[in-house]
């Protein structure tokens, strides 16, 4: 059985800097595996400042990913904030490429009163452009769309897993707490049948290759209004880590709770725990 790697959406909240090199050095010292470097507004890092990261990451051993900026609207009516969302994605691309990151993460977008299919038309166009753009420039890499938290954005599981299996070189991220504010999961039967849909429709080997993201989240019908810590939210964490080990899955687990590291090392040792591996090792 493969494992595991646990980590943080960002700079851990006990991190003494708030530099990316700092949070690497944070979580090696609290035994974390891996971080997602997040761009929330802008790409903003120099060629100098990557390489260090670059350099400090790979001497830590800790893996790294990149989240493109929230403002990423592929299916946008406005011709200026269509081509404000590609450059958004490819500036993601291109900072990812120069941190060594293998994976970049980002939302695909609204439906802003379109059909699924017509949304989803629109966002499979896009994709296939900003790709053959990042490839023309030497950038070889998997674009993440992520499953969402809202009912008026595009990506439900199997919105997701469709884009996934028609566009070349995506692959999924798996928020399991948006997809918990979408419609609600009660126990591992519910992750089971969800995870084995991935298996179905991306073939058993994308279970060995998952990037998850994970948090407590508060909602609405409407569905996502807030991330929360496990404590204050009714997502079941446990029995989604059971799921994970009943299909022995592989890949990374990010954190996004508001307190970041330390439900990303609760979760780290409950899956210790499941796995039968000494917590204090």
């Amino acid at each position: 059985m493969k494992t595991l790697l646990f980590g943080t959406a960002g700079v851990p909240r006990c991190s003494p800097g708030t530099s990316t090199i700092s949070g690497l050095e944070t979580l090696k010292k609290i035994k974390l595996d891996c971080l997602e470097v997040e761009f929330v507004q802008r790409v903003s890092l120099g060629e100098e400042t990557a390489r260090k990261v670059r350099k400090k990451a790979e001497e830590l051993g800790l893996p790294l990913s990149v989240h493109a900026p929230y403002y990423i609207n592929l299916n946008s009516h406005d011709p200026e904030k269509l081509i404000a969302s590609r450059k958004r994605l490819i500036d993601a691309a291109k900072a990812a490429f120069l941190l060594g990151a293998t994976e970049v993460v980002f939302h695909p977008g609204f439906y802003q009163g379109d059909s699924p299919d017509r949304t989803f038309g629109k966002i499979k166009d896009e994709l296939a452009m900003i790709l053959e753009e990042i490839s023309s420039q030497g950038i070889f890499l998997s674009l993440r769309p992520e499953t969402t938290g809202k009912h008026n954005q595009f990506g439900s599981l199997e919105e997701t897993l469709r884009l996934v299996r028609e566009v070349p070189r995506l692959k999924p991220c798996l928020d399991f707490a948006h997809l918990h504010a979408r419609r609600g999961y009660h126990g591992k039967e519910d992750f089971l049948k969800d995870l084995e849909r991935v298996g179905e429709v991306l073939g058993g080997g994308s279970l060995k290759d998952l990037h998850v993201h994970v948090s407590g989240i508060n909602y609405s019908k409407s569905g996502e209004v807030n991330h929360l810590n496990f404590s204050d939210s009714d997502f079941p964490f446990d029995k989604l880590l059971e799921a994970f080990f009943s299909l022995e899955v592989s890949g990374r687990v990010i954190c996004e709770s508001p307190n970041l590291e330390r439900d990303a090392r609760l979760l780290k040792k409950r899956w210790r725990e499941i796995v039968k591996i000494n917590p204090q090792d």
